[in-house]
């Protein structure tokens, strides 16, 4: 390479993690050193967090996406994307990081009682600080960092049930004359905590036996109590859980290990949880399945199958937890697409990075080892799906009431043979849809020195075939690295929650009835959508998606559409028999009112038929699928650090990121680890929550 000459990136995939690595590499503080373009399917950016603008506006999402307060390199990164764009706010609607997420600190599971379901949820309180604050020390956050907070959160606990503080029922063991005994497991826990602390000193099996007479006492004087006390059954489950955790981290010695959590990887959560004394039922609990739910945790998409690495579960509770700030989540002001999408475009577009839409990669070709050649890549071979009239850029965003948004469908009006594309139903976004006008290979030297690989692990072995030949640690990853397929749907109402007969005020809420397990009141977003008459209401509903044998070729065109149906099935079977728990005022005579359905086009369906005015999406696209974390799969994991390939990073929620979960946070740790791959910036101790060694 010449002196003085950029540095050509290319990046595959448009989703957090890619959209993270090229905001790094595209700093000013670079200099303008990398030259960086991204390769996008289809239309739009977002992955997984796509959304797009459909019919009346409204917004159209993949899922349900929170962002969580503990989320700090994804809100830093975001904050600093606003800053930069700089946005009126005399036009625009979300000029501010502010504007476009606002604090969301009520949560809740559902509880199976009798033929109904019960709510149990919690308003967290506000914490010092927001997310993304820059901060002189970065926290490490270690098991020993951990274990104070989890004895404070148990003698919370037990303080709150002695005081009578936690509700009513459980202050009634005051009158029971228990004060004592109560107070004496609270002088227990502020005991254990002296001893947690000078672990060094202390013999581990006297730790393990002053836990065992605590779990004992404390299981003696309040689990059959709570057995017909709603309130107290809810407070002794989350003890239960917090006394077996703590014995666990003594028990397998995680504060010593190395590797912290990562040393019990190989276990489910729950079954850690009962070999170090919790109950089946606390483990059981719609507590502990609101935490599976939370992360797709079923494997194959069997809700009959639940699992989730333990120590990636607990790292994700206590970062959860103990390290939010400002608001347990945060909930996004307008799609995902239009307040972190469009956003990261519009200012990598003033930073110079190119985006060329509508090209799919087929192939990672690699070269060497050969007369002494490292392996990298020489080649990526895309087909293009479509051209734009004139050669000219694609402009992909619309503006919404001054707010710029990714539309649900393209813009066939910029596209060579738009009108034909458009009614021949032309799917760019579809594995099963194989329309090309071309094909266009990209060579290493020529047009680019350096990859990005930002596409969902259930592409690669579509895309990286000779590397998973050839590579076992890559073929292991894609055997041991499980996805799964999602489904959701969103429905507009013309009632409001308190009309439906939802009084709770909104949250989020799992452990629901199969197969829409968790559901959220999204009706802050009706302002932000262009209707002729407003709905009052609206709710998104999400899932795993069940799944047999998956397609094992690009042979069968009609699965996306026969899985879509599925989920229409699955929903209309749903709102008619399982909907009078959440909103008893939605059924009448054992049947959802069809009638309350807002219908965008108004072409006056009747009953079922009405429902084909909402949305619906069935996820069964390769890099659409959900990354799971699986007891015993993070070891087949592959960093963005590794070197094998010379002139190729990786990037995704679904790599070894430090935080091996499919969430935001993880993708975007991911995209910021590997552009240190490719730059040494930011540096490893900047990536916050990233403590590998």
């Amino acid at each position: 390479m010449r002196a003085g000459q950029r540095i050509r990136v290319a990046i595959v995939g448009g989703g957090c993690a890619s959209m993270a690595a090229a905001f790094e590499l595209t700093r000013p503080e670079h200099g303008r050193c990398y030259d960086v373009t991204v390769y996008q399917v289809g239309w739009r950016l977002g992955g997984k967090g796509a959304s797009g603008r459909g019919p009346a506006r409204r917004i159209e999402e993949h899922g349900l996406h929170l962002w969580m307060g503990f989320y700090e390199n994804a809100f830093r990164l975001i904050r600093d994307c606003y800053r930069e764009l700089g946005r009126d706010r005399t036009t625009c609607p979300i000029a501010d990081w502010r504007d476009a997420f606002a604090p969301a600190p009520v949560i809740g599971v559902l509880e199976h009682a009798g033929d109904g379901w019960v709510p149990w949820t919690a308003a967290f309180p506000r914490t010092d600080g927001l997310p993304g604050d820059p901060s002189s020390e970065i926290p490490r956050w270690t098991v020993a960092d951990y274990v104070p907070r989890i004895v404070w959160l148990l003698r919370t606990l037990l303080e709150s049930i002695s005081a009578g503080t936690a509700s009513d029922a459980p202050g009634r063991l005051l009158r029971y004359g228990e004060l004592a005994s109560l107070g004496a497991l609270v002088e227990a826990v502020a005991t254990l905590e002296a001893m947690l602390g000078d672990a060094v000193r202390q013999p581990e099996n006297a730790i393990l036996g002053f836990l065992d007479g605590l779990a004992t006492s404390a299981r003696e004087q309040l689990e059959a109590r709570a057995a017909a006390d709603p309130e107290l059954r809810r407070l002794w489950t989350i003890i239960d859980v917090t006394l077996a955790t703590l014995r666990g981290i003594v028990r397998f010695g995680l504060v010593t290990d190395p590797r912290g959590f990562d040393a019990i990887e190989e276990y489910d959560c729950r079954e850690w949880l009962v070999l170090n004394g919790a109950s089946r039922q606390s483990v059981d609990s719609a507590y502990m399945r609101g935490l599976y739910d939370l992360v797709f945790a079923y494997e194959n998409g069997d809700v009959s199958r639940p699992r989730f690495a333990a120590g990636q579960a607990l790292r994700g509770m206590v970062r959860a937890f103990f390290t939010y700030r400002g608001a347990f989540f945060w909930r996004m002001q307008a799609g995902m697409g239009d307040v972190v999408f469009a956003p990261f475009y519009e200012v990598l577009k003033s930073r110079g990075v190119r985006f060329e839409f509508f090209h799919r990669l087929e192939n990672v070709r690699l070269a060497g080892p050969a007369d002494g050649e490292s392996p990298h890549v020489a080649a990526l071979e895309f087909d293009v799906q479509a051209e734009t009239v004139d050669g000219r850029e694609y402009r992909p965003l619309v503006d919404v009431d001054g707010l710029p948004c990714w539309p649900a469908a393209p813009d066939w009006s910029q596209l060579v043979g738009g009108e034909q594309l458009r009614r021949d139903g032309v799917d760019f976004e579809s594995f099963w849809d194989r329309h090309r006008v071309a094909g266009r290979t990209l060579h290493v030297g020529d047009d680019f020195d350096l990859v990005v690989l930002g596409v969902g692990l259930g592409a690669i072995p579509h895309v990286c075939r000779q590397i998973v030949a050839r590579d076992p640690r890559w073929r292991a990853m894609v055997d041991h690295v499980k996805t799964v397929a999602t489904q959701a749907f969103q429905v507009w109402l013309r009632a409001d929650m308190r009309e439906l007969g939802c009084p709770e005020p909104p949250a989020s809420t799992s452990a629901f009835v199969e197969p829409f397990d968790t559901w959220a009141d999204m009706t802050h977003l009706l302002p932000r959508e262009r209707w002729t008459v407003a709905p009052r209401a609206l709710a998104y509903f999400c899932n795993v998606l069940s799944e047999g044998d998956p397609p094992g070729s690009r042979t069968d065109p009609e699965f996306p559409a026969a899985q879509r149906a599925r989920v229409r099935e699955s929903a209309v079977r749903f709102l008619n028999r399982d909907m009078h728990h959440l909103w008893p005022n939605a059924v009448r005579a054992g049947e959802f009112r069809w009638d309350l359905l807002v219908d965008p086009t108004d072409v006056g369906a009747d009953g079922e038929a009405r429902f084909a005015s909402q949305f619906w999406t069935a996820n069964v696209n390769p890099s659409d699928r959900y990354t799971l974390s699986l007891p015993g799969s993070s070891a087949y994991r592959i960093s963005p650090l590794d070197a094998t390939y010379d002139n190729l990073t990786i990037a995704g929620d679904w790599t070894d990121c430090g935080f091996n979960a499919g969430c935001v946070e993880a993708a975007v740790m991911s995209g910021r680890l590997a552009a240190h791959a490719l730059s040494r910036s930011p540096a490893l101790e900047d990536i916050v929550g990233f403590d590998h060694p």
